[in-house]
């Protein structure tokens, strides 16, 4: 039975009252699988004009060759988040004057020959969610409106080492748990496509000043979407790392117990090579976080489309698409098939299920860890009432409900087996009115992202086509865990077959 069906808010009811329904109603699912669907038969060295729209590797390569100064772009990545920020409220703490110095030192270094990193004098922004030491890192809640940490988070860390250059902090709802990004420290942040859309969240500020030009990349955080959303509802690029990929060391949501699979940190950027780049320079073990190991993986070169399997399905069984989003997804499989890739139409068995078997281990505890989060913050006002108001899941059918996890878990895993690469919907939808609120229906539109977060696969999003509004359409890359080359690979086919990336009009 469709979990939208099934699960109805009915007016009258309390906010917990209807979660309790939405989550027993989940625990009362059977145990046993549903039938699956049947199966039927880089960027370029040249800087962009204006400066801001060039890509991540542009830059680094550019700045290296000595053809632009990183001075030069750090003062045309700030003029863009100036011209448009006004609009989009997407980066919420800004320090021009240091960025500005970081790029004179930079263009310094490189001209006594010093080694440069590989992003050396390259302009960037960071989500919110992750610490920047001396600057203001609020998490998007009250109690820490004023915080200034003291030390980075390992990926800030990692880049900044690489010569990567913070301008500022982007907008993002409270404690990343929102899929619109919204909070009441900073406001609602806006889509560039259209700002009375929603860019999405929980990545919603790092998606639209990239999108907007205002910075090359960012980084953000993926819960159950939260970086995949933002890249579709923006129209650019995003991964989901494989889990245990990248650290999560100094993040807003840390490290994550039995639900460890769920929250993994990746780059935001205009363009699949420019993520190949990024992961390169933030992946890999820090002796902090218990979940990251030494994965290894190809490079997405060294990828043969010929030599692989993949499938494709644009109804997942819980929320129909809209026909321009199921036409995206036919785009994205016909150019991967047109690539060598073998290409069949169907859908990991038991992806029906999603919401059905994953909201009772997002709830489980009935946000008691959210509540520690709070208090730890000093936050008394919050807008994170429907977790803290979610009743816990009782043992005896927490125990049934890891069961089921799992067991679902199995099946997806042969399905990636089989089919290496697959392409999905991102969302049932493009961006949604700015200040949405997530309702069962709403929620239901998110279960393609959340089915891909318990699994720990990487997957890539990236632009596929447009809605009848001319709202962006990204497409979802999936692959097996730890093949990251694979996704990327596949990615980058699609982005240079359906040249789907539009600048937005602000």
């Amino acid at each position: 039975m469709a979990y939208n069906r099934r699960m109805k808010h009915t007016p009258g009811m309390t906010r917990r009252e209807s979660l309790q329904l939405m989550i027993m109603g989940a625990l009362a699912a059977p145990l046993a699988g549903c039938a699956t669907g049947g199966a039927v038969s880089s960027a370029g060295p040249s800087l962009a004009d204006p400066l801001y729209w060039s890509t991540t590797r542009q830059m680094a390569g550019a700045v290296a060759a000595g053809d632009v100064s990183s001075l030069e772009l750090v003062e045309a990545c700030l003029q863009r988040i100036e011209a448009v920020n006004t609009a989009l409220n997407a980066v919420v703490k800004l320090d021009a004057d240091s960025a500005l110095a970081q790029a004179r030192a930079a263009d310094a270094a490189r001209a006594r020959g010093l080694e440069l990193g590989p992003l050396h004098g390259v302009p960037m922004t960071i989500k919110d969610s992750l610490d920047t030491a001396g600057m203001v890192t609020t998490y998007g809640t009250l109690g820490r409106k004023h915080f200034v940490p003291d030390r980075d988070a390992t990926v800030v860390r990692r880049l900044r080492e690489a010569g990567a250059i913070l301008m500022g902090k982007t907008n993002t709802p409270e404690f990343t748990l929102n899929f619109d990004t919204r909070n009441l420290v900073y406001g609602q942040t806006r889509n560039p496509h259209d700002p009375s859309r929603s860019p999405g969240g929980s990545s919603g500020g790092a998606g639209a000043i990239v999108a907007a030009g205002g910075a090359p990349f960012d980084i953000g955080s993926d819960y159950g979407g939260s970086i995949r959303l933002p890249a579709h509802f923006n129209g650019i690029c995003g991964i989901k790392p494989s889990a245990g990929r990248v650290p999560r060391t100094g993040h807003a949501v840390p490290f994550g117990g039995f639900l460890d699979n769920f929250q993994v940190i990746g780059p935001l950027a205009r363009s699949v090579d420019d993520l190949t780049l990024l992961l390169s320079v933030i992946q890999g073990p820090d002796g902090i976080d218990p979940g990251v190991l030494p994965l290894t993986g190809s490079a997405p070169a060294n990828v043969d489309p010929a030599g692989l399997r993949g499938a494709w399905y644009a109804d997942n069984g819980i929320a129909t698409p809209t026909p321009e989003t199921q036409r995206a997804v036919r785009a994205a499989a016909q150019a991967l098939a047109d690539a060598g890739i073998v290409m069949a139409e169907a859908r990991p068995r038991g992806i029906e299920r999603t919401l059905e078997v994953t909201l009772p281990i997002y709830f489980w505890d009935g946000g008691a860890g959210i509540e520690r989060l709070l208090e730890q913050a000093g936050t008394t006002e919050h807008t994170l009432q429907l977790f803290t108001e979610a009743p816990p899941v009782p043992h005896e059918q927490l125990v049934e409900a890891l069961t089921r996890f799992d067991s679902w878990r199995s099946d997806l895993l042969g399905f990636v087996t089989e089919y290496p690469v697959i392409v999905a919907p991102v969302n049932a939808a493009a961006a949604y009115p700015a200040g949405f609120e997530t309702t069962d229906e709403i929620l239901a539109k998110f279960s393609y992202t959340f089915a891909y977060n318990p699994t720990g696969w990487p997957v890539v999003v990236v632009p596929a086509g447009r809605s009848d509004q001319g709202l962006p359409i990204g497409v979802q890359i999936i692959a097996g865990p730890g093949r990251e080359d694979i996704a990327l690979a596949a990615a980058g086919i699609v982005e240079r077959s359906l040249s789907a990336y539009r600048r937005p009009k602000i």
